[in-house]
C-alpha cells in the first residue's frame, strides 16, 4: 500500500527558488511540484494534507558536524544519538553526519563499528559519519579507500590536542595523498596544537586559570598558520580540503585567497561563531566555562568576516560542531584548570531558528539560508539530491516553518540533553511547526511524533562541490 502526502499552500523554499507551491509526497519520497491553485495541483488526492498557508515549507536540515556520545576530557558528550537526533528534529534538522573516531593503535573498521552500534535503532533522523584519522599508516591508508567504496567518504584529521587525535605534518600530507586518489574529502580541525601546548602550560604557570584564558592561549593567529599550513600541504597533495569550525577573520582570509586562486578549500563556521563571542567566555565565576569550544569564541569584531564569508561563498556551510557536556560534573571538571574544561557547546536544535533569525536581521537571504544549512551541506558531503532540497525523487525530509512565530531559547524548552543554553534567552523569530522525515511526521505541530529507530543510517557518494 503505497501512502501519498500532500502539502498545500505554503511558501517552498531552496536553495535555487522561491515558489508558492504545493508539494505531494508518496512512499516517503518528493514526486511532485506544482503551483498553488493550478489544476495539476488541484487535481492530487492524498491520505493526508497538511496546511502550509503563511507558512514556509523548507528542506530539513543537514548538520554535517555533530558529536554524539562523544568521549573527551575524561568524559562523553551528554547527548546520546537518541536524545541528540530527537533535538535534531525538534530544531529542522532531519540529518546529521556524525564522527566516528579511530583510537591510536586500532583500525578505522573498529572505529566505524563501534559508532555504527552506538547509532543503530537509536535515532529519530536520518545519519552518516564521517571518520576521525587518528593514528595514519599504511594500514589505515588502506582502509580509507575501502571506507569511501562504502560511502563513509570524509576522513577527519586534527593539527590540535596533542596525544589525543593529533596528527602531524607528514601524517596529513600522507592521507590527503591518499584522498586525492579515491575522491575522500579531508576535513580539517586548524590550529597550532603544538604552540598551543606551549602557551597553556605558560597561562597556568602565571596562575591563570579561568574560563577566559582558554580563548586567549587558542589565539586568531594559531588558527590562522594552521589553515595556511593545511591549505598547502592540500595543494601539495592534489587534494580538496575542508576547514571544520571556522572562527577567526584570519583564517576566513586564509580559505578566501585559496579560493581566489582556484582551489578546492571550502570552508565551515558555527552558529556559536556568528551569535557568541570571548564576553560569554568572560561570564562572572564559572559561567565562562559553558561556552569552552575549541576553535574558541573570538571578539566581536570577527563576526563581521564570517558573515561577509557566508555572503561571498568564501564560507559554504554552517553546521553545529554539537558536542553538549552539563555544567554540572562535566563543564566543572575544569574548576581552577581551564584545560581540563570538557570542549563543546550544545547547539543542534538552535542552528536553523539562528540562521533565519540571521536572514530577519539582514544578514543573509532566505535562499541562502537553505543554501549554507540544507544544499551545501548535502552537496559538499555526498547526499545530495536525495537530501538537501526539495524536488521529484528526494527524500521527502520537509519542515513547515513559520516565520512569524517568535521564540525564547531556553535551557527550559530546549530537548538537547544538557542543562544549560548556549543561547540563554535569546528571542528570535521563526519556529519549526511540523517536520517529516522520510514522509513520516516526526514532529507534528509542536509535538514530537517521531521514533527512536526511524532514522535510517545513509551511504554518501564522494563530494558533489568539486570546482
Amino acid at each position: 500500500m503505497s501512502s501519498r502526502t500532500v502539502i498545500r499552500n505554503g511558501l517552498v523554499i531552496t536553495a535555487s527558488d522561491e515558489i508558492h507551491a504545493d508539494v505531494l509526497i508518496e512512499d516517503g519520497r518528493v514526486v511532485a511540484l506544482a503551483a498553488t491553485g493550478t489544476p495539476a495541483a488541484e487535481s492530487w488526492t492524498a491520505e493526508k494534507t497538511i496546511d502550509a498557508t503563511g507558512k514556509y515549507v523548507i528542506p530539513g536540515g543537514v548538520d554535517a558536524h555533530t558529536h554524539m556520545e562523544l568521549p573527551f576530557g575524561g568524559t562523553f558528550a551528554s547527548d546520546t544519538f537518541e536524545t541528540g537526533t530527537r533535538a535534531a528534529a525538534w530544531g529542522g534538522t532531519t540529518t546529521i553526519v556524525d564522527f566516528a573516531v579511530q583510537s591510536v593503535g586500532r583500525s578505522l573498521r573498529e572505529g566505524l563499528d563501534a559508532w555504527n552500534a552506538k547509532a543503530d535503532g537509536n535515532c529519530a533522523i536520518d545519519y552518516a559519519f564521517h571518520m576521525i584519522v587518528s593514528d595514519v599508516n599504511q594500514e589505515t591508508l588502506k582502509e580509507m579507500d575501502l571506507l569511501v567504496q562504502e560511502g563513509v567518504t570524509s576522513f577527519k584529521q586534527f593539527m590540535a590536542y596533542p596525544g589525543v587525535f593529533y596528527s602531524d605534518d607528514g601524517q596529513i600530507l600522507r592521507a590527503m595523498q591518499r584522498s586525492a586518489e579515491n575522491g575522500g574529502l579531508i576535513m580539517m580541525h586548524a590550529e597550532n596544537g603544538i604552540a598551543i601546548d606551549v602557551l597553556v602550560e605558560q597561562a597556568l604557570a602565571r596562575g591563570e586559570t579561568d574560563p577566559r584564558f582558554h580563548g586567549e592561549v587558542r589565539k586568531a593567529l594559531l588558527e590562522a598558520e594552521a589553515t595556511h599550513r593545511a591549505i598547502k600541504l592540500a595543494q601539495v597533495a592534489g587534494a580538496p580540503l575542508y576547514v571544520v569550525h571556522v572562527s577567526a577573520q584570519e583564517a576566513v582570509a586564509e580559505i578566501a585567497r585559496a579560493r581566489d586562486e582556484g582551489l578546492n578549500v571550502f570552508g565551515e563556521t558555527c552558529p556559536q561563531y556568528l551569535f557568541l563571542s570571548t564576553d560569554n567566555l568572560a561570564e562572572p565565576g564559572f559561567e565562562g566555562s559553558k561556552y569552552v569550544c575549541s576553535t574558541p569564541l573570538r571578539p566581536k569584531e570577527h563576526q563581521a568576516a564570517l558573515w561577509r564569508g557566508l555572503r561571498t561563498n568564501d564560507l559554504q556551510v554552517v553546521s553545529t560542531d554539537h558536542c553538549p557536556f552539563c555544567f554540572v560534573g562535566q563543564k566543572e571538571l575544569g574548576r581552577g584548570d581551564f584545560s581540563k574544561i570538557p570542549n563543546g557547546l550544545p547547539g543542534v536544535e538552535n542552528r536553523m531558528d539562528l540562521l533565519h533569525q540571521a536572514v530577519v536581521d539582514g544578514h543573509i537571504s532566505r535562499r541562502r539560508w537553505i543554501e549554507i544549512a540544507c544544499a551545501t551541506p548535502a552537496r559538499m558531503f555526498g547526499l545530495y539530491p536525495k537530501k538537501g532540497t526539495i524536488a521529484p525523487g528526494a527524500d521527502a525530509d520537509i519542515v513547515i516553518y513559520d516565520p512569524h512565530a517568535e521564540q525564547v531559547m531556553s535551557v527550559e524548552t530546549h530537548h538537547m540533553n544538557v542543562d544549560y543554553s548556549a543561547y540563554e534567552g535569546k528571542r528570535v523569530t521563526g519556529q519549526v511547526e511540523t517536520v517529516l522525515s522520510r514522509g513520516e511526521q516526526v514532529i507534528t505541530e509542536r509535538e514530537f511524533t517521531g521514533r527512536a529507530g526511524h532514522g535510517v543510517y545513509t551511504p554518501r557518494s564522494t563530494c558533489q562541490y568539486l570546482l
